[in-house]
């Protein structure tokens, strides 16, 4: 309860503010920002299963949300903003569909190594952006690393005043950590508020978070003709595909640092009741951020209810302290990301992965892939590098040749093991990948030289790793079995799976001619490669 209460009060006092920005960048005045975070924040608690995911206004889906509403093109503000209420509900919608059509699979999609490159990224962009808003250089809009050059260009024009608060306030931060106990968030928004009292920050040019104004209109459905419905509709599609992405690499790639595991499609649900209950009180849309669920996960949160506490504590503020709130220079804000965020910034999974030599590219281009391109784009790209190069292994498969180890019935691979023995007229092949479309022909045409190649009279093939055949795969077998027929070779099975020898026998005399010939394994195989095949050795 006590880790949970301190992660509650550091997660609220990062929200309000952040909302609030966030709310501006989506266009939503700050109360609907407020109520929507305290919607996903409820919603999300009590159907969703994360114990770290906080549900609230997040940077890319507010971005998405003002350049989906913008592409509407509504003159009338109030209007426009009920479109992008009604929105909010249909991305929510979308999710319960989806989690009722179990389409919580596609998240297999995204792989390990892609959601520990795509946390990295999305880190080292969160800060970056942090960064800039310190220096009080406006970049302009583009990716992170473009703005970054815009405001390293401008160093004559950087704000001291900002930056020096800044770097206080993450010196402070760094302080705090050996109480772990202390809410660090709290006791720096407290610090910044007693700073813009006794000094006049305005002077200085440092920004505050400004007055915060509660009030908030009911939703109601907008008075739009039947084209900006329709195209209302077709904007709901990306912005929940920026959710989903966001959300679940948020709450995957911190669940793989926690070794927790949750159902995809629950949380499908749990992301579209929060949408919905945000749209119900006139909110914004709402997503697992990264930078709250990274505090909530390294000030020690245990349960979902710290969740409900950063909820309570939340709502505290608002009724009590948004005069304090409005003072806090937002150096002090930036701090306080930055110091959520930095222990996401660990490179030790890229590290090993590089050190294994196992998907250490996609990885890296999750990460840069978010940099450059931003969320979604960057995941999409990762994602399609992950399947992109399963097609290749899959396409380019290494085929060994096994030999008996000792006078065992165990056949080993003779790069590894060579010392293992062989019969010089008999040809033993394993592919190391499955058999279908994109490699049967590659791996036939290989199989076929390799026995020209040792003039062996007998092919075993082992299809131990092929589970089933396409129909590609079938007769690609039953063109190479009757081209080594006509040669004086025989091609014989070893190891296959029972749905594999059922569709032989279903696939004309040929094949069940081959079928026929398959043995159980591949030392039966050996074994009566120089004698008939008899009952006894086939299957």
């Amino acid at each position: 309860m006590r880790r949970d209460s301190v992660a509650g009060v550091s997660v609220a006092a990062l929200l309000l503010p952040e909302a609030i920005a966030y709310g501006g960048i989506a266009g939503f005045p700050p109360g609907q920002a407020l109520v929507a975070a305290l919607a996903g924040i409820a919603a999300y608690a009590l159907v969703g299963r994360s114990r770290v995911a906080i549900v609230a206004p997040t940077s890319a889906s507010a971005a998405t949300l003002a350049a989906a509403t913008a592409s509407l093109a509504i003159a009338d503000p109030s209007q426009r903003l009920l479109a992008a209420v009604v929105m909010v509900g249909l991305v929510g919608l979308l999710f319960l569909i989806a989690g009722a059509l179990r389409l919580g699979f596609v998240a297999a999609f995204v792989s390990r190594p892609v959601l520990r490159g795509f946390a990295i990224g999305l880190a080292a962009s969160i800060v970056l952006r942090q960064f800039i808003a310190t220096t009080g250089v406006a970049p302009g809009d583009g990716d992170v690393l473009s703005q970054l050059a815009v405001t390293v260009a401008h160093i004559p024009g950087w704000n001291g005043a900002s930056l020096a608060i800044g770097a206080g306030a993450r010196a402070v931060a760094v302080l705090l950590r050996r109480w772990p106990m202390v809410p660090s968030a709290l006791v720096l928004l407290a610090l910044g508020t007693l700073l813009a009292s006794l000094v006049d920050l305005r002077a200085w040019h440092v920004p505050l978070v400004g007055a915060i104004d509660l009030t908030f209109a009911a939703p109601r459905l907008p008075q739009l003709d039947h084209a900006h419905w329709v195209a209302l509709a077709s904007a709901a599609m990306p912005l929940a595909l920026i959710v989903f992405v966001e959300s679940w690499g948020t709450m995957r790639s911190l669940a793989l640092n926690r070794g927790e595991s949750f159902d995809p499609n629950r949380e499908l649900v749990a992301i579209g009741v929060a949408n919905l209950a945000a749209a119900a009180v006139g909110g914004q849309v709402v997503g697992a951020g990264f930078s709250a669920a990274s505090a909530n996960d390294s000030a020690g949160a245990a349960t979902r209810r710290a969740s409900l506490i950063a909820g309570g504590v939340l709502m505290a503020l608002m009724a009590l302290a948004l005069g304090l709130i409005a003072r806090v220079p937002m150096p002090v804000l930036a701090a306080v990301v930055v110091s959520a965020l930095l222990h996401a910034l660990d490179p030790s999974p890229l590290r090993r992965l590089w050190r294994i030599d196992r998907d250490q590219y996609v990885a890296s281009a999750a990460a840069l892939g978010v940099l450059v391109l931003g969320v979604l784009y960057g995941m999409l790209l990762a994602v399609g590098l992950s399947v992109l190069a399963i097609i290749h292994r899959l396409a380019s498969p290494e085929i060994a040749q096994l030999g008996r180890l000792g006078m065992g019935r165990d056949f080993v691979d003779l790069s590894r093991h060579p010392e293992a023995l062989v019969q010089a007229d008999v040809l033993v092949l394993r592919p190391g990948e499955p058999l279908f479309f994109a490699n049967a022909e590659r791996i036939m045409a290989l199989v076929e030289r390799r026995a020209v190649a040792q003039d062996a009279h007998t092919v075993i093939l082992s299809l131990e790793e092929s589970s089933d055949l396409d129909s590609t795969a079938v007769d690609v077998l039953s063109e190479a079995s009757i081209r080594l027929g006509a040669a004086g070779r025989t091609l014989v099975l070893a190891r296959l799976k029972d749905p594999v020898r059922d569709l032989l026998n279903a696939s004309g005399p040929a094949l069940v001619e081959l079928a026929g010939r398959s043995a159980r394994s591949v030392a039966d195989a050996v074994d009566s490669a120089t004698r008939p095949f008899s009952q006894e050795t086939t299957v």
